[in-house]
């Protein structure tokens, strides 16, 4: 429940603080004191948007801090995913700087705003007059069926389930619709690549295959080079050899004369010796070295075809060739395996559309089980509410497709006069029993305590005398379960509040203030007078707000 709130700089409150009790308590005062301001900070405070209007100074932080007392069961799963430290004891601040930048925190650990509205959302229910036109909405209406059936953790593991159907049917689709619209598209690559595998390429091929092709193209000129190579080596008359043999002869006598020049006599062998080693090489290369039109003619085709395979598919390089027939590989694979891909996807969507059934149906039985009940429970306080004759039905029907929240349509209807039958409540209903209406489903709501404060802006507008009475007996008796707040300007209502708080101008400064106390019982007794007889007390609106005070309790 909301323990305490702390408000600075926010609209026309410069620092306002105030406690707040269980049970039922009201908020009470004059048009344009700042009931409205009140609850806006709050809705600030639990993560509902909001610009830089709200600050009453713009060169001062606006902030606000709410205090809540919470369950560790209700609450342990929000604050296990959001990775935060749990505590009963719950503060919820936000604030809003001079430099417009919006600030959100939770046990004083910095969260989005969104955490915080999440949060929010579970801590309190804001409902003002024109919150009524929801219970025309049919999603909120299954919602206040799940709460009545207590739904909440199957519709988790349900809606897992869910996600995970859609997920592998829009997987299975996407495989029927690639298995269908590539076909013609398959057997182009599947062309590509039955050409690129009977080609045989090899690794580094398309280097040697080169120079094979510039060898045999050289042929002629190869040939003379080796001759000539030959020639100069060992061939010749005058050949390099033969004249090495001249010079260690020569070198030999010079080293009688000489003696270093034996020196030199070694070095020339070595040289002889690698020359020798040379013209072998040579003679052998010479001898390997087939020059015939058959080779010539085996390469160039190579050489072209790799070469034209390559301007096919345009690339330049050939490991980017190789890399195609990879790629092709693969993709042509991926296809050949899509019917095996599509039988196991059928599958597994069987299967986890069974475990959906199962869970769809465990929902909607809960659902049919609480809605006589609760059906039961809203006509009878919809008849202490001057409906004698109303009628609240609930009617639940099976769609033939999962949704987020199963296979249940929820709708309600609603009959406010004798003989005529119940029809959808946004045909038949008036703005006042819409009102009187949402206050009996969330009375009967609040057997289940669904959330821990519940507040009512005006919910009595158009409402009074003996119907007003009625409004506040049931606020008090939801007030057994729940903490619930009511902005009133009715007297009956006020008058059965355990609490009371009163909000008023200040207007001694420059600025005119908001400002809220609660009230003693002598105070109490005072604005109820004032509410009973337009703002003038008198003994006789005394006595009778302490009488209607007194027969409230």
């Amino acid at each position: 429940m909301l323990k305490h709130i702390a408000i600075s700089n926010y609209a026309l409150i410069d620092s306002l603080s105030m406690s707040f009790g269980n049970g039922f308590s009201v908020i009470t005062g004059e048009t344009g004191a700042g009931k409205s301001i009140l609850l806006g900070a709050l809705g600030f405070v639990l993560g509902e948007r909001s610009d830089s209007s709200i600050m009453l100074d713009e060169t001062k932080k606006c902030t606000v801090e709410a205090t809540f007392v919470i369950d560790n069961e209700r609450f342990k799963s929000f604050f296990e995913e959001n990775d935060l430290d749990f505590d009963e004891e719950l503060i919820l601040r936000r604030e809003l700087t001079p430099t417009k930048k919006s600030r959100a925190f939770i046990n004083d650990t910095p969260v989005t705003t969104q955490q915080l509205k999440e949060l929010g959302n579970q801590l309190v229910d804001i409902h003002s007059q024109h919150d009524s036109l929801l219970l025309t909405n049919s999603d909120f209406q299954l919602k206040i069926v799940d709460d009545a059936a207590n739904n909440n953790s199957l519709l988790i593991d349900y809606q897992k389930v869910y996600n995970s159907f859609v997920t592998l049917r829009n997987e299975l689709k996407s495989l029927r619709e690639m298995a269908q619209k590539n076909v013609a598209e398959n057997d182009f690559l599947a062309f590509q690549l039955d050409e690129l595998v009977k080609a045989d390429l090899q690794e580094g091929e398309f280097e040697e295959v080169s120079q094979k092709l510039e060898l045999l193209e050289n042929a002629e000129e190869v040939k003379t080079l080796l001759a000539q190579s030959m020639s100069t080596l060992s061939e010749s008359e005058f050949s390099i050899l033969d004249q090495l043999n001249d010079l260690k002869s020569n070198v030999d006598r010079l080293r009688r004369y000489v003696p270093q020049a034996e020196q030199y006599l070694e070095r020339i062998d070595s040289t002889k010796i690698e020359l020798k080693d040379i013209a072998q090489d040579l003679d052998s290369l010479q001898d390997s070295t087939q020059f015939d039109s058959a080779s010539l003619n085996e390469i160039q085709e190579r050489f072209d075809l790799i070469q034209r395979l390559m301007m096919k598919h345009h690339v330049n390089d050939y490991a980017e060739l190789l890399k195609i027939r990879k790629d092709l590989q693969k993709k042509v694979g991926a296809f050949a395996n899509i019917d095996e891909e599509i039988a196991k996807k059928e599958q597994e969507l069987k299967k986890c559309e069974k475990e959906l059934t199962k869970l769809a149906d465990e929902l909607s039985a809960k659902r049919k089980k609480v809605k006589v009940s609760f059906e039961k429970s809203v006509t009878e306080i919809i008849h202490q509410l001057k409906m004698p004759h109303g009628v609240f039905v609930i009617e639940i029907s099976e769609r033939i497709e999962f949704s987020n929240t199963g296979r249940d349509r929820v709708r309600f209807l609603f009959s406010a006069n004798k003989g005529i039958a119940p029809d959808d409540m946004s045909r038949v209903a008036s703005g006042g029993e819409l009102s009187r209406l949402m206050l009996a489903i969330k009375a009967v709501a609040a057997e289940n305590a669904y959330i821990p404060t519940l507040i009512f802006d005006e919910i009595d507008t158009g409402v009074s005398g003996e119907v007003a009475s009625k409004l506040g007996d049931i606020m008090q008796k939801m007030g057994e379960k729940l903490q619930i707040l009511s902005i009133t300007h009715l007297p009956q209502i006020a008058s059965k509040a355990k609490n009371h708080f009163f909000v008023y101008k200040d207007e001694s400064a420059q600025k005119t203030r908001s400002c809220i106390k609660q009230l003693s019982h002598d105070e109490r007794v005072t604005e109820i007078a004032k509410m009973l007889s337009n703002d003038k007390i008198t003994p006789e609106a005394i006595r009778a707000a302490e009488v209607i005070i007194n027969f409230g309790h």
